[in-house]
C-alpha cells in the first residue's frame, strides 16, 4: 500500500522517526565520495551511510575490518561537502569503538567534528552498551547495527543469515529492545530471517533498516556499487541490480581504447 510522501528539504533523524510512524519507507544507500553522494543525495535517498563497507568496495579488502577512523573520516568529510538533503551517517570502524567507552566516545567525537557527518553507526548488541550510551550522553546520534555484523566475521566464520535460532533470535530482540531504550534513533538489521525482522520492526518505535531482512522492515539499505551493477560477483538473495554498470562501462572504455589506437579519437570537432 503506497504511503502519502511528505517532503523533507533535509532529512533528520527526527524526520525518520516520523516516517516510521506515518508509515512511509526509508530508503538508505552508500556513498564514498563526493561525486556518488551527490548523485544519491540529489536522486532523494532519505540516508547516505558512509559504510566501512569502503574497506572492500573502495580499497579491496576481503574484509571491512582494516579501514581506519581516519580513512573513514576522509570518505566521510568527502560525503557531507555533496549532500544537500540526506541524513549522512558515518561507521565507526573496528577497533575504535569495542574495547573501551571512552574511546568509543573519542572515536565519534573524532568523526563529528573532522568529518561534519550527522550521526555514527556501530555493531553489536549488550555487549557495546556502555559504548553507545557513553556517546548518545555526548549528544551524538547513534544508529544500531544487529545481525550479521561483519566486523564479527571471523568470529562467526561466514556472512550465513543469523539469528536462524531460537536462542540467537531472543537475544537480538532483547538487544534491539535495549538499544531503543538507551536511545539509539534507529536499528540496522542485517541478514536475518523476515519474519524475525518484522518482529522486530513491530516491537520498535524507532525505525529498523533492513539488508536481507524482508520487507516488513521500515526501511531498505544496499551498496550503491552492488544496486547498480559496478559489481559482479557479489550475488547475495537480497540484492536486486538496478543497472549493469560494469558491462556498459567495461564497453565504453574498450571502445575509447579502440578509438584512440584508431586514431578516431579525438576527432576535428574534438580540438582545438
Amino acid at each position: 500500500m503506497s504511503v502519502a510522501k511528505k517532503e523533507y528539504k533535509r532529512v533528520t533523524v527526527k524526520s525518520l522517526i516520523e516516517m516510521k510512524k506515518n508509515g512511509e519507507k526509508i530508503s538508505m544507500l552508500t556513498s564514498y565520495d563526493y561525486t556518488m553522494a551527490k548523485i544519491v543525495d540529489g536522486a532523494g535517498t532519505d540516508v547516505i551511510l558512509v559504510g566501512d563497507s569502503a574497506s572492500n568496495v573502495m580499497a579491496g579488502h576481503e574484509t571491512t575490518l582494516p579501514i581506519t577512523l581516519d580513512q573513514m573520516i576522509y570518505h566521510a568529510s568527502s560525503v557531507v561537502r555533496a549532500v544537500k538533503r540526506a541524513l549522512v551517517v558515518v561507521d565507526l570502524p573496528f577497533g575504535s569503538y569495542q574495547s573501551d567507552p571512552k574511546e568509543a566516545l573519542r572515536s565519534s567525537i573524532k568523526i563529528m567534528k573532522e568529518s561534519g557527518g550527522h550521526a555514527v553507526k556501530l555493531e553489536g548488541g549488550k555487549e557495546v552498551k556502555e559504548s553507545v550510551k557513553r556517546i548518545l550522553n555526548a549528544g551524538i546520534p547513534v544508529m544500531a547495527h544487529l545481525g550479521l555484523t561483519p566486523q564479527s566475521i571471523y568470529k562467526f566464520g561466514t556472512y550465513t543469515v543469523r539469528a536462524k535460532e531460537e536462542e540467537e533470535a531472543s537475544k537480538l530482540k532483547k538487544d534491539a529492545l535495549m538499544l531503543e531504550k538507551i536511545g539509539c534513533f534507529a536499528l540496522v538489521l542485517e541478514k536475518v530471517p523476515a519474519k524475525l525482522a518484522q518482529e522486530v520492526a513491530d516491537s520498535l518505535t524507532i525505525p529498523v533498516i533492513g539488508i536481507g531482512a524482508g520487507s516488513g522492515v521500515d526501511g531498505q539499505v544496499l551498496v550503491t556499487h552492488d544496486m547498480i551493477g559496478m559489481t559482479h560477483e557479489f550475488n547475495p538473495r537480497f540484492l536486486r541490480r538496478y543497472m549493469n554498470l560494469y558491462e556498459d562501462m567495461t564497453n565504453a572504455i574498450g571502445q575509447y581504447c579502440k578509438d584512440v589506437k584508431a586514431v578516431d579519437f579525438p576527432n576535428k570537432d574534438e580540438q582545438y
